[in-house]
């Protein structure tokens, strides 16, 4: 078997069961298979704090889709890299969702902060699961702002044919300085288009000096398919959506069945 060198996961649905937490299991797992380990997340440093704390982790760790590359060193953060939002693209974003999709609830993210500017279902959804707390403002005179920096905009629906219907639309707009993804069943994320998982990877790699058979990944999402195609052994969660299983090397259990800590017993050691 392969010596496996580096591991990098996904989050939400992938490490984290669906109440969001992290199972004894995959904690105990992972430090004890002494491989270096990256959580590769469209979450912002804040969510990723909790796990980051219960694993030790010292590596560098990928936020935002690849759009944040940073190191948590006690409280701070150190930042490696970094790819933000262009101002102009989020407001088209806003706009059109307002006018096209006014029951899609979105907000956007800078480094430490989720900002909203009305209580919908969709933010309370994102709230219970996530356990963030968002800042209520108004984006007009935030955006205004010289020196925002915007790394991800979120959009939740619970409806299937809307949230089609909504990518479709967004991607109608995209001038090609977006990276549209849906990341869940409900989520759409946007980030910019130099903001991929693959990216984060990448820079590892070079950090690390790294061939593509050292390295391993878990992931669940259309938005881990590049993050999938840059490693030598690619494991998929049984609970992955459709067309996403076909990128893997081995499929693992699901989220709530510990598939990351089985993937490691099995198929990296």
């Amino acid at each position: 078997m392969i010596l496996i060198k580096h591991i990098f996961s996904d989050m939400d649905g992938t490490l984290l069961q669906s109440d969001c937490k992290i199972s004894e299991t995959n904690v105990q797992t992972i430090k004890e298979s002494q491989i270096p380990f990256t959580l590769v997340s469209a979450r912002s440093p804040m969510e990723m704090t909790e796990v980051i704390d219960k694993l030790d982790l010292k590596e560098p760790q990928i936020g935002f889709n690849g759009g944040l590359i940073f190191q948590k060193q006690d409280q701070d953060l150190k930042i490696l890299s970094e790819h933000t939002l262009n101002i102009d693209s989020l407001k088209k974003v806003i706009a059109l969702v307002d006018e096209h999709f006014p029951k899609v609830s979105r907000s956007f993210y800078d480094i430490d902060t989720w900002y909203i500017d009305k209580f919908d279902k969709g933010v309370k959804y994102e709230q219970k699961m996530g356990g963030q707390t968002p800042k209520l403002v108004d984006y007009v005179s935030l955006l205004k702002q010289p020196d925002i920096k915007v790394f991800k905009i979120m959009m939740i629906s619970f409806d299937a044919i809307e949230m089609k219907q909504l990518i479709e639309k967004v991607e109608s707009i995209n001038s090609g300085d977006m990276s549209i993804k849906q990341s869940g069943e409900y989520y759409l994320e946007i980030t910019s288009h130099l903001a991929q998982k693959s990216r984060g990877i990448k820079y590892i790699q070079d950090l690390e000096k790294l061939l593509k058979m050292d390295m391993a990944a878990f992931g669940d999402g259309f938005n881990d398919l590049s993050m999938l195609e840059m490693v030598g052994t690619p494991v998929v969660m049984d609970n992955a959506l459709d067309g996403v299983k076909e990128y893997g090397k081995y499929i693992t259990k699901n989220n709530d069945e510990d598939g990351v800590a089985y993937g490691i017993k099995n198929f990296l050691q």
